[in-house]
This record gives structure tokens, C-alpha cells and sequence, in this order.
């Protein structure tokens, strides 16, 4: 199918092959466009060759649109037509009765049947400010494409590869990465000149267990962190090692040094903790060519936008772009916010979120030819490691992401702090306090989506429980054991009650005289307006409160002992967790700022 996009080929149009069975409610491939010819006639042929048919009596096809989608217009017959056999699938025999078997005469009066939608969703879900990562082209006639397909995929033998490919019945982490490396026409604007490319645009999205939420969540290519030692696989086989580098910015992690994408999933896995067990990687031409594929993906600014850099021009409210108004779309630094890169990160997460409402779009997911133009364009676009190097293993993940509702696909930001190393503020680093908590959710397979609403159940559920007065956060004072086995677990909630939460006195004891298996507070009676104060601070269940039978003296502290369920700095022991400012999901339409 050379001729898909632009032309024709043996005079046959592959939007024109594919059907919509009403039988079915596939779309099938036909492969035979004749009319009025029955099986007995028809020649024989290999399974799966095309035999060219008839074109539509004016000899042409239709284009309008900007992205010039084809219909074609088939004879209308008076037999029914007859179908080449569909890889994979039976033939069907023309049904008796009123209307007669196949070749009879035509039923009269029958209702016209409304096309029934595709049983299994065909999903191409878009992720990553400058890449598309994922294709999933499930139904019948898939195979006659797939090793088209197939062949268009770029690998990476990522060295040392904890994972192979995904599995079923785990979480699962995989890390998008668009990059800045100047290939493709046009594109000589942007990135950086004869640079081998960073890792510009990069999210790592956690897939839960159960598959019904992700959380997808930018890292900042300007975040200071260490850069460990990797090693890479050269084009004649051997293993090239490649120091680590501390103190440096993220987005030298890819193509700097000879760094591949297994670089960059160490690189955050040695920031967050997280075993990463896949990449998906494209540069600057996916976006510009998926969302011409799609047919345009709406945005809404709040204020025009006219950026003599970017050549970027929109009004205010809603617009549908694509192609180069795309990319610099997502490229521009100096159109919103304070023009700095975490506020591109947001315009970019609202582009995203607009494009996967598109791409899971009933416009989107029963249309053939759209469908075989995502197709050719995602796997054109992707650059993937080799335990998902192929259209199999990428459609057996896409079904399982097409479980996920998209108002349960939350957008988040690694938190950071401007890096306290500089006078000049150029680069930023983890926040000490919130990035923790948000490795600790993602590590805990903790779900961000609807997060407010579990709160606010768990909050009333330990109302009923610790019913009385709370202290004041000042007010509270209390002495903090570590006994969960985890290093710095006690120094990390001290610091999360003394800057987050105002709990100034309280102290760090260092660890328990043993190991714990519950978090537990101890506290005199007369403490008890501030027992319920650090309860509802670290969601503690009323289980966790050991109340004592004498007064304590005045200034004494309380006692609170970290256990093995102790998860993190501001993780609730019970209940869930806090989702992180500015988290939002794909199903919700922001308007940029």
C-alpha cells in the first residue's frame, strides 16, 4: 500500500478497501471491488492478493479538507457484491429469504441499517510535546498492513534492559521522550544546530495495576540531577561506556556524549526510584505529522497569541491545529506564563490532553482512512525499545491503555524549587519535600485521578472516629521515631510537618529502638486536641492512636513512631493520597494562559 497517503496504486484507493461489515460492525479490507460477479466466476488467486476492480463511472475520487481525505463513489448493483476472503476471516453466505441468495433479486422495503461502531476500539494515543507514542490497529484486515507497519519502527537495544516488554498483571512504566534533533523538512528552526538532540520534552507515564488510572508526569528538561553511567550498544555491535555526570541538567541525559535512550531511563530511575520498563522516543515531525493525520486538534488560548519567534498566530478562544502551527504551539516559550520552561510543560499537558480526547474520538475511531493515516504516521514517528519493537506487542499495550477512561489519565509536574546554587535563576531542582511524595504515590501505584473526592470520604470516615477539639498545627508538639526500615523516613516527615504543614516543634529522634510493623502515636490525654490535629494531617486511622491515662507535663511531646505502612512525607497511611498542584486529566479543556 505504497500509494496510502497520496495517490493510487494498480488504480485501487486503500481508503476505498476498507467497509464497514453490517453483519459484523467490522471494518473489513475488500479486496475485490467487482460488482455483480458470483463466486463461481470469480478467478482464483493467492490468499490476500488484490485483484484490481472498477473504478466509480466518472473514473475519479473526491478530495476536500486540508488533509485531503479521499471518498470514492462505488456503482450501486442489483446483485450482491462479491467480497475477496478478509485474512483470518470465513466468507459469509449471502442470506435466503424475501431478498433471495446472492445473485437474486433485490430486497425491497428494507430499512436502511445504521452502521454499527467498531467492537474493538482502534486506539493511537498521543503523549509528549514533540511525540506520538503508541498505535493500536485492532480488527479485522489489520494483517494485510501489518508488515508494512512493522517495517517502519526504529529500535533500541537498550543495554542492560530490566524489562523485556510489559506484563498484564503489573504496573507499568513507560517513559516518552521527545526530543529536539533538527531532522525533517522545515523543522531547521528549532533545536539546537547539528546537535544529535536532548531529551526536550520528557514524561514518565505510570500505568496502575488494575489499568484503570495513569498518571503522566513531566520532568523539567532544565532540572539539575545526576546523570549516572550507562552503557551503549555502537552501530558494529560493541558496548561503549559512557561516564556518569553529577550536578547536570536533565536533557543532556539523550544524545549528548553518545547517550541513547537507555541513558535517559536510568537517568530517571535514579532520580525517582522508579524501575522505567520502556521508551518511546520521535522528534519534531511527529507532532506535525499526527495531527494533520487526525485531522487537527483543538486548543483554547485565553488571550491572542502572535509570536514573531515561534511564528505561532492564533486568536482568543478555541482553534484547530495542526501541522506547523503544531509544533510551534508546543515549542513556544514566549506566549504564556512567564515564559519559562514549566509553564511551556502546562501548555503542552493541555495539547496532550486535547489530542487523546481526539484520538479516542468516535471521528477518530471509525474512520478506516484516518485510522490507516495515524497508523503510517505513528509507527513512521516511533523509536522504541526492543521489548516493544513490534506491531504486536504495541497493540497488546494499547489495549490495555484503552481501558483507561480519560478523565483517569492525570497530568502532573515532577515538583521543583529554583536551584538554590544560583544567583541567576536558570535551572531548578527536585522540591525536597512534594517530588517524594509524588515518586512515593507512583512507587505505592497510588491513583491522582478524583483524589479530592477520596479525601474528602476519608476525611468524613475519621471524623466519626476522632470526634473532639484539634490543636492549632504550632501548637503541636511532638517527637518522631523511625521504625519502617527506611532510610531518612524520619528526617523527611520532619521536614514535611516543619515546611509544609507549620508543625514547627517537632523533632527527629532518629530510629526506633526496633522495627515497627504499625505507625502508632502515643499521647496523654490532655494532648488530645493535638493528637487529632496530627492525625488529620498524616491521615493517621484512629488504630494508629495509643492514648495514654495521665496528663503529660506542660511542653511534653508526643510520641510517633513511623512503621513498616509508613509510606512517605505526607502520604496518608490510610486513604489516599494529595494529588499535586496543577495535577489535570485528559478529559478536562483548559484554555492556555
Amino acid at each position: 500500500m505504497d500509494a496510502h497517503s497520496r495517490g493510487q496504486a494498480d488504480e485501487i484507493d486503500p481508503a476505498d478497501q476498507w467497509v464497514l461489515n453490517p453483519r459484523t460492525g467490522n471494518y473489513e479490507l475488500r479486496l475485490n471491488h467487482s460488482a455483480g460477479q458470483s463466486p463461481a466466476s470469480s478467478p482464483s488467486r493467492p490468499r490476500g492478493a488484490t485483484t484490481p476492480g472498477p473504478r466509480t463511472p466518472e473514473g475519479s475520487r473526491s478530495t476536500h479538507g486540508p488533509q485531503g481525505s479521499r471518498s470514492a463513489q462505488r456503482p450501486r448493483t442489483t446483485g450482491a457484491p462479491t467480497e475477496a476472503p478478509v485474512p483470518g476471516q470465513r466468507r459469509r453466505r449471502a442470506p435466503e429469504g424475501p431478498g433471495g441468495p446472492a445473485g437474486g433479486p433485490p430486497q425491497t422495503g428494507r430499512r436502511k441499517r445504521k452502521p454499527a461502531k467498531s467492537r474493538k476500539k482502534k486506539v493511537l494515543l498521543w503523549t509528549g510535546g514533540v511525540m506520538a507514542f503508541l498505535l493500536v490497529a485492532g480488527g479485522v484486515g489489520v494483517y494485510a498492513l501489518y508488515d508494512r507497519l512493522n517495517s517502519n519502527i526504529n529500535k533500541v537495544d537498550v543495554v542492560g534492559a530490566e524489562s523485556t516488554g510489559f506484563k498484564k498483571d503489573q504496573a507499568v512504566n513507560i517513559l516518552l521522550i521527545g526530543t529536539d534533533k533538527r531532522t525533517g523538512e522545515g523543522n531547521q528552526g528549532y533545536g539546537d544546530k547539528n546537535s544529535p538532540g536532548h531529551a526536550d520534552t520528557t514524561i514518565l507515564f505510570h500505568v496502575s495495576k488494575d489499568r484503570t488510572n495513569a498518571t503522566a508526569m513531566s520532568i523539567p528538561r532544565d532540572l539539575k540531577t545526576e546523570i549516572p553511567e550507562c552503557q551503549t550498544k555502537m552501530p558494529d555491535g560493541s558496548i561503549k561506556t559512557i561516564p556518569g555526570q553529577a550536578d547536570e541538567r536533565f536533557n543532556v541525559s539523550l544524545g549528548q556524549s553518545g547517550r541513547d535512550p537507555g541513558c535517559t531511563m536510568r537517568t530517571v530511575k535514579k532520580l525517582t526510584g522508579l524501575t522505567v520498563d520502556n521508551f518511546m522516543m520521535a522528534d519534531f515531525n511527529a507532532v506535525k505529522e499526527l495531527t494533520t493525520a487526525v485531522g487537527g486538534v483543538k486548543v483554547c488560548l485565553a488571550k491572542p497569541v502572535k509570536d514573531k519567534d515561534s511564528k505561532l498566530d492564533l486568536p482568543a478562544g478555541e482553534s484547530t491545529i495542526e501541522g506547523e502551527q503544531a509544533l510551534a504551539f508546543v515549542r513556544t516559550r514566549h506566549s504564556f506564563g512567564n515564559e519559562s520552561d514549566l509553564d511551556r510543560i502546562k501548555v503542552q499537558q493541555q495539547f496532550l490532553s486535547s489530542m487523546i480526547r481526539q484520538m479516542k474520538s468516535d471521528e477518530t475511531l471509525t474512520s478506516p482512512s484516518k485510522l490507516l493515516d495515524l497508523a503510517e504516521a505513528a509507527t513512521n514517528a516511533l523509536t522504541v525499545d526492543s521489548g516493544i519493537g513490534s506491531i504486536g506487542k504495541l497493540k497488546s499495550l494499547g489495549e490495555e491503555l484503552a481501558k483507561i477512561d480519560t478523565k483517569n489519565i492525570t497530568f502532573t509536574t515532577l515538583p521543583v524549587i529554583d536551584n538554590p546554587a544560583e544567583k541567576i535563576k536558570a535551572t531548578v531542582v527536585p522540591d525536597p519535600v512534594k517530588a517524594p511524595q509524588l515518586f512515593s504515590n507512583l512507587k505505592s501505584d497510588i491513583s491522582l485521578t478524583e483524589v479530592k473526592k477520596k479525601q474528602q470520604d476519608a476525611k468524613n470516615a475519621q471524623a466519626a472516629l476522632l470526634k473532639g477539639e484539634r490543636a492549632t498545627a504550632r501548637e503541636v508538639r511532638v517527637d518522631v521515631y523511625n521504625g519502617s526500615g527506611i532510610q531518612g523516613a524520619a528526617q523527611s516527615t520532619i521536614n514535611w510537618l516543619q515546611v509544609e504543614q507549620g508543625v514547627t516543634r517537632s523533632t527527629n529522634k532518629s530510629n526506633a529502638p526496633e522495627k515497627a510493623a504499625k505507625t502508632t502515636l502515643e499521647y496523654a490525654p490532655n494532648q488530645a486536641d493535638q493528637a487529632r490535629k496530627l492525625a488529620d494531617l498524616m491521615g493517621l486511622p484512629a488504630t494508629a492512636l495509643k492514648p495514654g491515662t495521665q496528663d503529660a507535663e506542660a511542653l511534653a511531646p508526643m510520641t510517633l513512631v513511623l512503621g513498616s505502612d509508613f509510606k512517605g512525607a505526607g502520604v496518608p497511611i490510610t486513604g489516599p493520597a494529595k494529588a499535586p498542584e496543577g495535577a489535570q486529566t485528559a478529559d478536562k479543556k483548559v484554555c492556555a494562559q
